[in-house]
């Protein structure tokens, strides 16, 4: 699936970007620092080596919402597109909901399970982990 390309941006379209290939991963986040930089009850995110992500129109502006985490945001319009992590190095989740077409990434499995709202529940059927999935190391 190395030919899909997926595109996306803010709510204003200042913030535009293009992968190129399928995603390692999609995933539903139940975090707690997701939930709030997001104002929802959880985030779906698509996770690319950064590599395959290009950026175009206006610069991201990022939060550093912990000491290893970035957010990428819209200046303008203040729409969450990217986290980025140093325990997650050369990669770059981002998020669904700012898919031109959200329903072509479909996720795979939810995460930070444990964090879950008890009234947000999702009737599909994925894994769920209590925190962050198993990655190969390969």
């Amino acid at each position: 699936m190395t030919g899909d390309v997926f595109e996306g941006g803010c709510q204003c379209g200042a913030v535009r970007y293009r992968t190129r290939g399928a995603p390692m991963v999609a995933a539903i986040c139940h975090c707690s620092m997701c939930r709030r930089a997001h104002a929802a009850p959880a985030v779906g995110w698509a996770m690319f080596q950064q590599s395959q992500v290009v950026f175009t129109g206006a610069l991201l502006r990022e939060f550093a919402s912990s000491e290893e985490a970035r957010r990428g945001f819209c200046g303008a319009c203040g729409t969450q597109i990217s986290f980025t992590a140093s325990f997650l190095p050369g990669l770059i989740d981002i998020a669904l909901g700012s898919l031109d077409e959200p329903e072509a990434i479909v996720p795979q499995l939810h995460y930070w399970h444990s964090r879950h709202l008890g009234w947000a529940e999702f009737a599909d059927g994925l894994p769920r982990y209590p925190e962050l999935p198993p990655f190969d190391e390969d």
